[in-house]
């Protein structure tokens, strides 16, 4: 009776699955693993209940299911059922559990007891705005958290926002010959105090605006000309796009985040650092 019971939660399990019903999925994976915890196929099983749980952002289910799947995986051999415990791990802020996630998928993280801030390098993230899906620059701090480095022309979004992104790259950007994985933000991890102005400049060479940035970028502030920004379609989005930073003399918007009694002065230290520079028209974005 007990192997009928357990036949017939894996066909409703695996049928919810296929139709993509994360959580009837979930569930019955649950009922079926109450049945048989430790069969020799429930090291799948528990990774699939954990993995629907997280399909609907159910983080308590996705970690305790999660740390389960792990128990049940091998170390050190890029087992997803660490890279998906990491990131319910990172959400819930276990960060015991999930140092040891990421040691277990066969990442190296910093040695220390809380928080993981590390250099992972930089890659681009899709930001899952409602309605809109813009790709941003960011460098990440662990294997799932990334600081956003570019200045966001998304409503509500902005420079140094912390995101937490999904494992699977969903594009890539190449740059001077460098590629970068592109991927989908799962959840805004830390919100940025930093909001967007927007000014308009006047410079005499295209090196002017290298200058802006750099000004920004010394204080670790952000800036941004419109010039930069590319509209491109989703099927290219989620291929392999060549980007090219464009960027010219005359009179243009550009972005700028920093704190709001800042920007005037780091605008006159640029406009007074060079000939034929000047800005008018600040205001506040977002």
């Amino acid at each position: 009776m007990r192997k009928d019971e357990a036949k017939e939660l894996y066909g409703q399990a695996r049928a919810a699955w296929e139709a993509e019903e994360w959580e009837v999925a979930a569930v019955r994976y649950e009922e079926l693993l109450a049945l048989l915890p430790d069969a020799p196929p429930s090291a799948v099983w528990w990774y699939d209940a954990a993995l629907a749980y997280k399909f609907v952002r159910n983080w308590d289910k996705a970690f305790s299911l999660g740390r389960e799947a792990a128990a049940r995986a091998p170390r050190g051999e890029g087992d997803p059922a660490f890279w998906n415990l990491g990131i319910a791990a990172t959400i819930l802020r276990e960060w015991a559990v999930a140092r040891d996630a990421w040691t277990g998928f066969g990442v190296t993280v910093p040695e220390g007891d809380g928080e993981i801030v590390g250099r992972f390098g930089m890659c681009c993230v899709r930001l899952g705005s409602p309605g809109k899906q813009e790709v941003v620059w960011v460098a990440r701090l662990c294997p799932t958290r990334a600081r956003v480095i570019s200045v966001p022309v998304t409503s509500g979004r902005r420079f140094g926002e912390v995101v937490l992104h999904d494992g699977e790259p969903k594009g890539e950007r190449v740059v001077d010959g460098h590629t970068y994985s592109v991927f989908d933000e799962i959840l805004l991890f830390e919100a940025s105090d930093l909001p967007t102005h927007s000014v308009t400049v006047s410079t005499g060479a295209a090196s002017d605006i290298d200058e802006l940035t750099a000004v920004f970028e010394r204080r670790s502030y952000g800036a941004e000309p419109a010039s930069s920004f590319e509209l491109i379609c989703a099927c290219c989005s989620e291929g392999s796009h060549e980007q090219t930073r464009s960027v010219h003399a005359g009179t243009q918007q550009v972005s700028v985040a920093a704190p709001p009694d800042e920007i005037p002065e780091l605008l006159d230290l640029w406009a007074t650092a060079g000939p034929g520079r000047s800005w008018t028209d600040l205001s506040l974005v977002d």
